[in-house]
């Protein structure tokens, strides 16, 4: 498989290194978690020659005698050389029984700089501090983003390039498969198999049709307010009552896991965060097509999902803003910055336009305000408002 330098990830685990803490790289499945170890695995190598790595893959058969944490725990300490830097490389660390057992002793001895990766659903970033003693640095990886997909690919065209993006999503594991549907078949059997597998296993679901069910109608109302009452509702029928505790716990599971991500609610007037409804979006856009299909396409929510998740990629917290009943696609914070988003589809319609356009006028602050749509144009403004094509906004520094 051709490989990119993912430079976002790899350099904020070039700058954790050598601190105390112990780094884990979280991610949705077939995300390029295992892909990023290697490549900082060969910066070691390249840039600091008193190294020792010690590195193993639980995805390969010759660590099936370490699959217990007192034999992982021994075979790493006598790979330890005196004198030099010692680093430690788990993969798939939860293969291994009680490895929690066997990291809080390394980290204990004080004389490694440990990183592991995981299956979502048993190394969640919830249980992070209960299953670590020492103190913990998540590295949060996502699917390829359009700059990384143009990048994979060589698209000197970012306009017509997006188009196939939007259709593909960046699970890039698929882009090994020439046609379409046969790289659907890929990406719904890592939904499936992988990501809600794992979560059966962690959780003991009793239900999975019900899983099955809810995952269908999470994801045919992406971007659609949501709650866990009124999705019970909505699956609830004459033969089965779905008490709402069942899927709102389910859709914890799913977020534990990396599929979906749950965004909150936020009164910009009032300044506070709303308790009922949230937005849940999915970790790669690609996952509702493979899994329900093309037919309905719904273009605006799909380009709401890339930019949900392009602003977590870039390390903002992400709400829904509330203004006097009218809703701003997303609020995007991070430390004293602040930026309200809209997207659309298409914004050539004057009645489109002036929708999306006048929830922003009517806040009364100063932070940057965007419209981002499918416009095929340069950027502009409108009355302090910046109208900006979505390819340009996705590939902007």
């Amino acid at each position: 498989m051709k490989l990119i330098e993912r430079d976002q990830y790899l350099n904020k685990m070039i700058n954790a290194m050598g601190t105390p803490d112990i780094k884990v790289i979280t991610g949705v499945r077939r995300c390029g978690k295992s892909k990023l170890l290697e490549a900082f695995m060969e910066y070691i190598e390249k840039n600091i020659p008193n190294s020792n790595i010690i590195h193993i893959n639980f995805n390969l058969p010759e660590y099936d005698h370490l699959l217990k944490y007192r034999p992982l725990y021994d075979h790493i300490n006598s790979q330890y050389v005196k004198g030099k830097v010692n680093f430690v490389f788990i993969d798939e660390v939860q293969m291994c029984t009680d490895f929690e057992k066997a990291v809080n002793g390394l980290h204990a001895a004080e004389k490694y700089d440990i990183y592991i990766t995981g299956s979502n659903a048993f190394l969640l970033s919830s249980d992070l501090a209960t299953l670590f003693t020492g103190r913990t640095f998540e590295i949060k990886v996502y699917p390829f983003s359009f700059s990384e997909y143009l990048q994979y690919f060589g698209h000197t065209d970012r306009y017509a390039a997006f188009d196939s993006y939007m259709l593909e999503g960046g699970m890039a594991g698929s882009y090994l498969y020439k046609d379409r549907e046969a790289k659907y078949d890929y990406i719904a059997e890592v939904f499936d198999t992988l990501i809600v597998r794992d979560i059966r296993m962690k959780y003991n679901i009793r239900n999975p049709q019900l899983m099955e069910r809810m995952v269908d109608f999470l994801m045919d109302n992406i971007s659609n307010l949501s709650s866990a009452r009124n999705i019970a509702a909505a699956l609830s029928g004459a033969r089965e009552t779905i008490h709402h505790t069942t899927v709102g716990s389910y859709m914890q599971y799913l977020c534990n896991a990396y599929a979906f991500y749950k965004v909150r609610r936020y009164d910009i007037k009032g300044k506070k965060y709303l308790a009922s409804n949230d937005k849940y979006y999915l970790s790669d856009h690609a996952f509702r097509y493979a899994k329900l299909g093309t037919k309905n396409m719904d273009y605006g929510r799909v380009l709401e999902n890339i930019v949900a998740m392009e602003l977590l990629r870039r390390g903002y917290e992400v709400y829904v803003g509330v203004l006097y009943k009218t809703e701003i696609d997303f609020v995007a914070v991070k430390r004293s910055e602040k930026i309200y988003i809209q997207v659309s589809d298409n914004i050539a319609d004057e009645r489109t336009f002036e929708r999306e356009v006048t929830p922003l006028l009517r806040i009364n602050d100063a932070y940057p305000k965007t419209v981002i749509a499918r416009t095929g144009n340069p950027e502009y403004q409108y009355e302090g408002v910046k109208i900006v094509d979505i390819a340009d906004w996705l590939t902007a520094s």
